[in-house]
């Protein structure tokens, strides 16, 4: 099993930068990779960023540039470092780790945007 926490949403005006972390317990060693993914009302859950357990990253086309994937072995978290946020990045973004058998997913953290 694994517990994830996702920190660090909330409201922030069209142009700033926040840092979402999603904390890691449980059988991390078993975790192949972890991924960001985001839901917007009325829409559907959208994949944002992937990490591997290697540190190899990946991006939506659509965010390269402005968010940023990292992760912290020491402390088991990993990161969404997010830049020049738009209204339309407003959504509740969720953590996800992948093992070879289970999808393993966070609460999700509120992000608003305002313009």
């Amino acid at each position: 099993q694994v517990q994830l926490v996702e920190s660090g949403g909330g409201l922030v005006q069209a142009g700033g930068s926040l840092t979402l972390s999603c904390a890691a317990s449980g059988s991390i060693f078993s975790i192949a990779a972890m991924y960001w993914y985001r839901q917007a009302p009325g829409k559907q859950r959208e994949l944002v960023a992937r990490i591997s357990s290697g540190g190899s990253t990946n991006y939506a086309d659509s965010l390269k540039g402005r968010f940023t994937i990292s992760r912290d072995n020491a402390k088991n978290t990993v990161y969404l470092q997010m830049n020049s946020l738009k209204p339309e990045d407003t959504a509740v973004y969720y953590c996800n780790a992948v093992t070879l058998t289970n999808s393993y997913w966070g609460q999700g953290t509120q992000v608003t945007v305002s313009s």
